[in-house]
C-alpha cells in the first residue's frame, strides 16, 4: 500500500483532522465529500426506492442491499476518518439494522425464508458478516449479536469454524467445526487453537502481515488510490477487525503488532476499558457482561460459562478461583458471566 499527500498544510487545511485520522490516506475534502454523498443523496435515494410499491422484488432487494452495504462503509469511513468511538458504538445498531432489511427483501426476492443478506462463499461478504461480529464486541455491543446470528445461522450454523468459535464466546450451545469457507484464514483460525499464548501472538502477527494482500480481489483493494480530491471512491478503510477481536477475547498482549496499519488497535482499548469499567461496577440492572481470565477469583457469584471447555457453565461463588482448562484447544480460558442465571 502506497499513501498519498494530504495537501500542502495552508488557507483551509483543517489540521486537527489529519491529526484525529485512522489511516493515513483520508483527505479531510473526501471524507466530507463521501459522507455527505451517502447521507443526503444516495441513502435517501435508496430509502425511497425499496419502500416505493411500485417497484419489483429484485428493485427493492437491490436497493436495501446497495443500502445495507453503504450503512456498513460509511460506517468504517467514519472510524477510519477520527470519529469517537462511544459514537461509532451507538450507531452500529443502524449498521446491523440495514442488514436486517436487506435480509428481508433478499427472503422476498428468493422466496426462500433462510436467505442470508451477505453469503460467506465470498470472501468480501464472508468478512463484513465477521467485522459486524467483531464490531460487536470491541465496541460492548454484544446486544447485537443475537440479530446478527439470526440472520446467518439458517443457513451457515454448523459451516464454518471462526463464525462459530467466535460467536461461542457470548453464546452456549455452538457448534464445533474443523471447516472454514476461506483457507486465507488459516493463521486466524490456528490462533484459535493455540495451547500458548507466543503461539496466538505468532499467528496473528502472521495474519495481519498479509491480510491486506489476501483481499486482493476484493472490490475495496488498492481503493485508496482513487480517492480524488471530493470522493473517497471505494475506499472507506482497511481494517482487519477480526483479528482484533480475536486478540481481545484471547486477551493477548498485542504490542508487537498493534502498531500495523490494519491492526484497530483503539477498539482493542476501548473494549478493555469497558470491561475494567463493567467489572468495577458490577452492575446486574443494566445486564452489562463481565468476563474474567482463568486462575483469577470469581467477582460475583452466579452462573459463568467459558468457550475453553465443552459443557462448561457452572455456579461459582464469589472468591473462588476460577478453573484453567490447560489442554484447551481454545487456548487461554476466559470466564464469562452467562446470560442464563438460573
Amino acid at each position: 500500500m502506497s499513501g498519498r499527500n494530504p495537501g500542502r498544510a495552508g488557507v483551509g487545511i483543517n489540521m486537527d483532522f489529519y491529526k484525529k485520522r485512522r489511516q493515513q490516506f483520508l483527505t479531510e475534502v473526501a471524507y466530507d465529500g463521501a459522507r455527505l454523498f451517502f447521507e443526503n443523496e444516495a441513502a435517501p435515494e435508496f430509502l425511497e426506492a425499496f419502500l416505493t410499491p411500485g417497484f419489483d422484488a429484485d428493485d427493492h432487494k437491490r436497493n436495501a442491499n446497495a443500502y445495507a452495504d453503504g450503512c456498513f462503509a460509511n460506517f468504517m469511513l467514519r472510524y477510519t476518518g477520527g470519529e469517537p468511538i462511544p459514537i461509532l458504538r451507538d450507531d452500529l445498531d443502524h449498521v446491523v439494522a440495514a442488514y436486517q432489511q436487506a435480509a428481508k427483501y433478499i427472503k422476498i426476492y428468493e422466496g426462500n425464508s433462510k436467505f442470508p443478506p451477505l453469503r460467506f462463499m465470498e470472501m468480501d461478504e464472508y468478512e463484513r458478516v465477521l467485522q459486524m461480529i467483531g464490531l460487536s464486541f470491541l465496541l460492548h455491543r454484544r446486544d447485537l449479536l443475537p440479530k446478527i446470528a439470526g440472520m446467518f445461522d439458517p443457513i451457515f450454523e454448523e459451516q464454518d469454524f471462526l463464525y462459530e468459535d467466535i460467536l461461542s464466546y457470548e453464546f452456549e450451545g455452538r457448534f464445533e467445526v474443523d471447516k472454514w469457507y476461506h483457507e486465507e484464514y488459516r493463521d486466524l483460525v490456528n490462533s484459535l487453537c493455540r495451547d500458548t499464548e507466543a503461539e496466538v501472538i505468532a499467528d496473528l502477527h502472521s495474519y495481519l502481515k498479509n491480510w491486506y494482500k489476501s483481499f486482493e480481489m476484493a472490490p475495496w483493494h488498492n481503493s485508496h488510490l482513487e480517492i480524488e480530491d471530493d470522493m473517497c471512491g471505494g475506499y472507506f478503510g482497511y481494517w482487519a477487525i477480526e483479528a482484533a477481536t480475536v486478540a481481545y477475547l484471547l486477551d493477548v498482549d498485542d504490542s508487537s503488532f498493534r502498531e500495523n496499519l490494519v491492526y484497530p488497535k483503539d477498539l482493542v482499548d476501548y473494549a478493555k476499558e469497558m470491561d475494567e469499567l463493567e467489572i468495577r461496577t458490577l452492575d446486574k440492572d443494566v445486564g452489562l457482561r463481565r468476563r474474567v481470565a482463568g486462575g483469577n477469583p470469581c467477582p460475583e457469584s452466579g452462573y459463568w460459562m467459558t468457550p475453553a471447555w465443552p459443557s462448561s457453565r457452572q455456579y461459582f461463588n464469589a472468591g473462588d478461583l476460577m478453573p484453567i482448562f490447560v489442554n484447551s484447544p481454545y487456548g487461554n480460558t476466559i470466564w464469562q458471566w452467562s446470560s442464563e442465571q438460573r
